[in-house]
């Protein structure tokens, strides 16, 4: 079961954040995540405990009163010490910097990103009364502006396909590779396009979680919670062709993974990026796409064809219906304009003959 899968990957995520803990944040922190354990992810306290550590490192690097304390001497008092203006000017900081000799950039949604992190922290330890002022109150957040939803058009959806089938436009080595890549490759767009699920549920998948006889199968969303999908009649039948071959090599039958690399295990999700982003930068070259752009292509169709939001949201797996609101709502335009001609005020004329 794939639950095998997701339960090493949270694994791994547990051994980085005890490893920060144990060589870059001060003690008090270990007790915030585990206090929040019961209701986030392993990966969402590992992103985090990044952000609390980057917070720390400008704080004694960039602060007179911390230099000379490391962030394993940070303390709840020098938190609660800071001004709303210091807070503000770490966000201003990290919107560029330089990190291990590389340039890290943060819009507004990272910046927010790491704000909600530290606020997260400090509004823990002041409900504990370890901290009684919280300089993060009065910060706001940065302003958020909607993005623009970038999806593949129906044209778009057949010219990527047939790129995955045929190769057409690929450069000379990347058509040797998709000679041995292009029935998993398939199934694999196919399933992206057809279903709007995650990269790192498609990824998840093993054998044991697809069902033909009802053309259904299983992902493990976010949190854990496992889910039963459907794909169509045209998804099963590039995925049936990858299955029969899948299940067909001796050589990896002891692998529970659906989707393999090249080095037959299981492939990951910075591989079906890769390979996402390799075939559209052909098929749509002006547009930026990601499996989260398949994703969104999905859920475009989807609303357009139901109209009906909560379906969307309920496919999609997002918690909150509001989420797929925000990411769908230029659509709404569409089905108004098509609602206003559902609706006659009169009667058509009745012919004369009738």
């Amino acid at each position: 079961m794939s639950q095998t899968y997701f339960n090493g990957r949270d694994a791994e995520n547990l051994e980085k954040l005890d490893r920060i803990l144990e060589e870059d944040l001060p003690e008090f922190c270990r007790e915030y995540f585990v206090g929040i354990s019961s209701n986030t992810t392993p990966l969402t306290r590992l992103n985090y405990a990044y952000d609390i550590r980057t917070f720390f490192k400008y704080l004694v690097a960039k602060i007179a009163r911390f230099r000379g304390k490391s962030t394993k001497d940070i303390t709840p008092e020098d938190i609660e010490s800071l001004s709303p203006f210091e807070i503000e000017a770490y966000l201003s900081y990290v919107e560029i910097y330089r990190k291990d000799g590389n340039i890290v950039k943060n819009g507004e949604r990272g910046k927010s990103r790491k704000l909600a992190a530290i606020r997260s922290m400090v509004k823990y330890f002041e409900k504990k009364q370890l901290i009684r002022y919280n300089p993060t109150a009065s910060v706001d957040t940065p302003k958020l502006h909607e993005k623009e939803i970038i999806r593949l058009d129906g044209d778009e959806i057949e010219t990527m396909l047939d790129v995955v089938d045929t190769g057409d436009g690929l450069t000379a080595r990347q058509q040797k590779y998709q000679e041995n890549t292009r029935i998993r490759d398939l199934a694999m767009v196919s399933l992206l396009l057809g279903t709007g699920i995650r990269v790192s549920e498609l990824v998840g998948i093993d054998i044991s979680d697809v069902n033909f006889d009802d053309l259904s199968f299983v992902v493990t969303r976010k949190g854990g919670a496992r889910v039963i999908l459907y794909f169509s009649e045209e998804v099963a039948g590039y995925l049936r062709d990858y299955y029969d071959m899948r299940t067909a090599d001796e050589s990896v039958k002891n692998e529970p993974a659906l989707f393999l690399s090249l080095q037959k295990r299981r492939i990951t999700t910075r591989a079906v990026e890769n390979i996402v982003k390799k075939y559209s930068l052909v098929a749509t070259p002006l547009k930026h796409i990601t499996p989260h752009k398949l994703r969104s292509t999905f859920g475009t169709q989807l609303y357009r064809n139901t109209g009906d939001i909560y379906v969307v949201a309920d496919v999609l797996g997002h918690k909150d219906v509001n989420t797929t609101k925000r990411h769908y709502a230029a659509i709404t335009d569409d089905i108004r304009r098509n609602a206003s001609v559902k609706v006659s005020l009169r009667k058509p004329p009745r012919d004369e003959d009738d």
